[in-house]
């Protein structure tokens, strides 16, 4: 019987939106994919989620990466905030799922800089019952010492849970634990599939 639900944040509550952000400034094509591989696709930036670089660090390693679009590399930095939508059905979501008995927790690598520019967008946190963004414990998905954290400081069962990430390589991660897990597409998808595993969603 699952009993917890775990969320990925990005990506399913609330959207990295980087690519429409940068076409407001009329980037375009090939140029999107130059600045998604030198700075959130890059290695560095798993680093700079977990707390183990400074903006300071992060930025010198994105000039480094591609110093002919280094102006823009440092908007990237500057503008994190502004590039995270929160979902409208997150908080409904997670209403629905606690009024039905369901504990709702977030595992997410999502930016250290959540708490302040992506404020906006993560209001729906208070609803949760706990969680780990990977910055304020230094571990970052799909390393196994993130979901031994969740589940050694909420007491979890990991056969009880089900956990929701749109990356792949992040859930192969949690079903070593033995926790189920759903490759997030839509809303809706991820429903059927927590219906499949029982779950009154």
């Amino acid at each position: 019987m699952i009993t917890t639900i775990i969320f990925d944040i990005g990506n399913v509550l609330a959207d990295f939106v980087w690519e429409e952000h940068y076409r407001s400034f009329g980037y375009e094509g090939e140029m999107l994919s130059r600045i998604a591989n030198a700075t959130v696709k890059s290695p560095m930036w798993n680093e700079y989620d977990r707390g183990a670089m400074s903006d300071e660090e992060i930025l010198q390693g994105f000039i480094d990466n591609d110093p002919e679009i280094a102006d823009i590399l440092r908007k990237v930095l500057e503008d994190v905030g502004t590039m995270v939508h929160r979902n409208d059905y997150a908080i409904p979501w997670i209403e629905e799922l606690k009024s039905k008995g369901y504990r709702c927790l977030y595992l997410s690598n999502f930016s250290r800089k959540a708490e302040k520019e992506c404020a906006f967008a993560l209001d729906f946190i208070p609803y949760m019952d706990g969680g780990i963004l990977s910055y304020q414990d230094k571990v970052i998905k799909p390393m196994p010492e993130i979901y031994q954290l969740l589940i050694d400081r909420y007491n979890l069962v990991p056969q009880e849970c089900v956990f929701m990430d749109d990356t792949v390589r992040n859930l192969e991660g949690a079903e070593k634990f033995g926790i189920h897990t759903i490759h997030f597409i839509s809303q809706k998808q991820a429903i059927e599939e927590l219906r499949k595993l029982g779950v009154d969603a």
